[in-house]
């Protein structure tokens, strides 16, 4: 028993270790890796891609720009769980796109906008939004962009994503926004 569980998690080792090699070359979002159907915390482009395939396709060059829709850097909302600032892995990968722009493009400053679902006070919310948005800041600061560059402003539940009073516009509510 103990062996079969051990090649298991061999295996799921090896699948990944090779699912993260991939090229970095054209920065094509082509492909047909959807997002895994949870809504919450996983942000699926246009094409259907996942943000972290899309991200691992792409890459980041320093030649990707912000308006071709198969860049990453298209991407620029980040979700987050309820009642929750952490940011998750494949919103890092965006993330970390997006300050390796910043970083090469100094004299570019973005607004970092924190959102929350209408569930809670509204106090409660814009203090939500506003963690959400520091942890965005700080994730981008650690990547090495200067904090000069990164505005932060909450809107609490105010600008809804999604109208709705339902666990798939709560989860669409529940974001950061980067506003170039």
């Amino acid at each position: 028993m103990k062996l079969s569980r051990m090649a298991l998690i061999g295996l799921a080792a090896g699948s990944l270790v090779f699912a993260g090699c991939s090229t970095t070359g054209s920065g094509d979002a082509a492909g047909g890796a959807t997002a895994s159907g949870a809504a919450e915390g996983s942000a699926a482009d246009a094409g259907g891609a996942s943000t972290a395939a899309r991200a691992r396709r792409a890459g980041y060059s320093g030649t990707m720009r912000l308006d071709d829709p198969a860049s990453i850097l298209a991407v620029r909302k980040i979700y987050f769980e309820f009642d929750s600032s952490e940011i998750s892995f494949d919103n890092k990968l965006v993330l970390r796109a997006h300050s390796e722009h910043l970083n090469a493009n100094s004299s570019t400053n973005i607004t970092i906008e924190g959102h929350a679902d209408e569930r809670g006070s509204r106090e409660y919310n814009i203090a939500l939004g506003e963690r959400r948005a520091n942890a965005i800041k700080a994730y981008m600061t650690a990547e090495g962009v200067n904090p000069a560059q990164l505005n932060v402003v909450s809107f609490g539940e105010e600008r809804p994503d999604l109208l709705g009073h339902d666990a798939n516009a709560w989860s669409k509510n529940r974001r950061g926004v980067l506003v170039y």
